[in-house]
């Protein structure tokens, strides 16, 4: 009986305990990661995939993909993500820039009407599905409790390309900082660097939201926070956004299942939690900047 119980344990720690903190880690840095490219290639302080419509994008392509094509596996998850945050990153960068270009206003809010929009349609699509929407409806808060190794090594090598790539075009991020005109003065191309930046920030957003589901703020807070410590430079707040963005999920993790004990709260309901108020701030800044 007690080597029963003994087995039972390690089976919990190797099979849930560490899957799901290995998790974390990696979509934790991956969303750090994403949020600060993304406020660099777009010179926006509340860029983030949340705020920018990014994760419901891929969060409809998704449930696109459960009712209507059946999909059901790790690698089809990340797919019908990654082609929904690319196309909704495309359609709210072209909205957020008309009518004299984009500022963060404009895109945090045409993010937020994008959001609305595809979240409408997520609803459509998964109301009259009760399979659907059982396969959708834990999914969708953020949650990174149904971490597996089958879903970590699948969703991996997207993890890594995105985060590689976002390291070494740094310093190139750093001279587009000084203005397209300076950057290309100094020989950086910034349409391929801001086309680099994109696609690793997508591939990290859409390869996490595929696993773990839409999971906000982490993005915008980390970054911020990393500035903070290092100041402007990209070459350090990069790197540092991936550590910070790991610790983050991870602290969000526990107090999930702290809080909501006996059950859990799920990460991304605390991380929207902890973000919201961090937002506004934010916001309001860069509101009184611009009068």
């Amino acid at each position: 009986m007690i080597h029963a119980k003994k087995e039972t344990l390690s089976e919990i720690v190797v099979h849930e305990r560490i899957p799901r903190t290995v998790f974390a880690i990696l979509a934790g840095a991956a969303l750090g990661v994403s949020g600060s490219l993304m406020q660099a290639i777009t010179r926006n302080p509340i860029a983030d995939p949340s705020i920018l419509g990014v994760n419901t994008g891929a969060s409809l392509f998704v449930v696109a993909g459960i009712a209507f094509f059946n999909i059901g596996t790790a690698g089809q998850y990340i797919g019908f993500a990654l082609v929904g945050a690319a196309v909704t990153s495309v359609f709210v960068y072209g909205i957020g820039s008309m009518g004299g270009g984009a500022t963060p206003i404009k895109l945090a809010l045409a993010g937020a009407a994008t959001s609305a929009a595809l979240s409408s349609v997520v609803s459509a699509i998964i109301l009259p599905r009760t399979e659907v929407m059982n396969a959708f409806r834990f999914w969708q808060v953020g949650s990174i409790s149904g971490a597996t190794w089958e879903g970590i090594l699948t969703v991996l090598p997207y993890l890594v390309v995105g985060l590689i790539g976002g390291m070494l075009i740094s310093p190139a991020l750093d001279v587009l900082a000084l203005g397209d005109d300076v950057a290309t003065g100094l020989g950086v191309r910034t349409g391929i660097v801001r086309l680099i930046g994109a696609f690793a920030g997508v591939l990290l957003c859409g390869a996490t939201t595929a696993i773990a589901g839409p999971i906000g703020f982490i993005g915008l807070m980390v970054p911020h926070a990393m500035r903070l410590i290092c100041g402007p430079n990209l070459r350090l707040i990069i790197p540092m956004s991936a550590i910070g963005g790991a610790i983050l999920l991870t602290i969000s993790d526990v107090l999930g299942r702290v809080i909501g004990s006996p059950s859990e709260l799920e990460a991304g309901i605390v991380t929207a939690f902890l973000g919201a108020p961090i937002l506004i701030t934010i916001a309001m800044k860069a509101k009184a900047r611009a009068l």
